[in-house]
This record gives C-alpha cells, structure tokens and sequence, in this order.
C-alpha cells in the first residue's frame, strides 16, 4: 500500500506570509484564504478538478499590489506538489487535459521531469478581472514550475472571454496534474529509461 502522499509548507517574508497542507490524494476540497478572490476562485477550481485537498492561509503587501503573494503562492503550491510527490515511483508521470470552458478551449500538458520548463501562450485580452491582474497568471504557474520542476504547457486553443480562458486553464492544470500523479500498476520505479526523474 502506497504511503499517503501529503505535504506542509511555510514560508515567511517580509512580503508575504503563507501556510499550506496539501493532499494529492483527496476528494477536491480546498480551504482558501489568500486575500486575493480571484485567486481562491481559481486556485479552488484546481482543487476540485485534480481530486486535490488543499488549505491555504496566506497574507501579503496587498496594499502594493497582489504580484508577491500570487507568486509565492505558486512557490509554495509547486514545492508542496514535490514534497508530496516524494520519489516519484509508480506514477504516471505525464498528463494532460483539453479543456472546454463555453467559448474558450485550452490545452495543458504537464511531465513530472524534474525539469523546470514552462510553455505559456494564453492570450489574454482583459489586462485585469475585478482587482486581480491577469498578467499574473503566467508569473504564478511560472513559480509552481520552478518549484514543482515540472515541465508545463499550457496554450489557448480558441476563445475570447479572458475569465473562461483562465478558468480553463486552472481547471485543465488539475486535471492534468491529477493524472501525471496517479499511479500505474505497470510501471516499476520510475517511467524512465534513466531510472531517476
């Protein structure tokens, strides 16, 4: 029987504040509170769609802007997701999701490389929804990349309402995730020819 695959990660500066507990093998629910709506909207999307349990407590120089948190959230969610991961044995390790959300369709892959790559061509055409800024959506899946050390595409295959296409893409990214860390009965250590990922 697998180990349960669970991590807990703080991390304090003097932008930001955040605890995290993350469980890869839950029921999608997601305790958030970031300060950031927008964020919580999509970051409980992600939860629900990859079958992750997540809580979230975090706090930052909002005042400023939401630029620190939403990437330190991305860093700490990425190293939550590699603590969790462990060694990586009997796991998919790749994933991917094509993902409609009314007029907007958006592809993600995700392989679970210890490489950190990310792909990112997602259009968006309203610079800001509510108080969050949509530039901000790259910066944050940049972060879980180089924390996760994952490669990640994510592309805009159609669509022109920027709320779905972000929506998409979150929901496409747990559900991409959600496949690349189940397991496969068929693959003995780790799925590759290397032996170490």
């Amino acid at each position: 029987m697998k180990k349960e695959r669970i991590a807990k990660i703080k991390r304090q500066t003097r932008e930001t504040s955040i605890e995290l507990s993350l469980c890869l093998d839950g029921s999608g629910k997601a305790g958030l509170k970031t300060g950031v709506p927008f964020l919580e909207h999509m970051l409980e999307l992600f939860s629900r769609h990859g079958f992750f349990d997540m809580e979230v407590l975090a706090s930052g120089d909002l005042p400023v802007d939401s630029h620190h948190l939403v990437e330190d959230l991305g860093l700490v969610l990425g190293e939550a997701f590699r603590e969790a991961l462990g060694d990586k044995d009997g796991v998919r390790r790749y994933g991917m999701s094509l993902l409609p959300m009314d007029e907007a369709l958006v592809m993600v892959a995700v392989d679970l490389s210890g490489r950190p790559f990310l792909g990112f061509d997602l259009p968006l055409l309203c610079g800001s929804l509510g108080n969050f800024e949509t530039e901000l959506v790259e910066e944050f899946m940049r972060a879980f990349v180089n924390k996760v050390q994952c490669t990640l595409h994510v592309r805009l295959q159609a669509g022109n309402n920027t709320h779905h296409i972000i929506e998409a893409a979150f929901k496409g990214l747990g559900r991409a995730l959600a496949e690349a860390v189940s397991f496969d009965t068929r693959v003995d250590g780790v799925l590759s020819t290397k032996g170490l990922l």
